[in-house]
């Protein structure tokens, strides 16, 4: 992992935290132009709230995503269909493992 893509997820990991930024707040925190947050949304892969891009709100949630497509753009070069395939199957894998622990640990007791 380059220093820029540990910068860039350190900085997702702290902005989750916040309730809700704008389309430029996004575009700046993820150094992505807005034609590609459109085309990301356009994909699934964020879902802002609001109409449209200039009432968009997008949660923290959406900053990882984002990083995340990003990378799998430069790094594999998935295109964001891809990108938002992979990162909905992660979802689901970390739901699923989240589950287990659970169910292993009412299991246990």
């Amino acid at each position: 992992m380059t220093e820029e893509s540990r910068h860039n997820v350190l900085q997702s990991e702290i902005i989750e935290t916040r309730r809700e930024m704008s389309l430029s707040d996004l575009c700046e925190v993820c150094t992505v132009t807005t034609e590609r947050v459109v085309q990301l949304v356009d994909e699934g892969l964020v879902e802002p709230v609001g109409r449209e891009p200039a009432e968009w709100r997008f949660s923290g949630r959406s900053v990882r995503r984002v990083v995340v497509a990003e990378r799998l753009s430069r790094d594999l070069r998935l295109n964001a269909a891809g990108a938002a395939l992979v990162l909905d199957l992660l979802d689901e894998v970390k739901q699923l493992r989240q589950r287990l622990s659970w169910l292993e640990e009412t299991d246990e007791s």
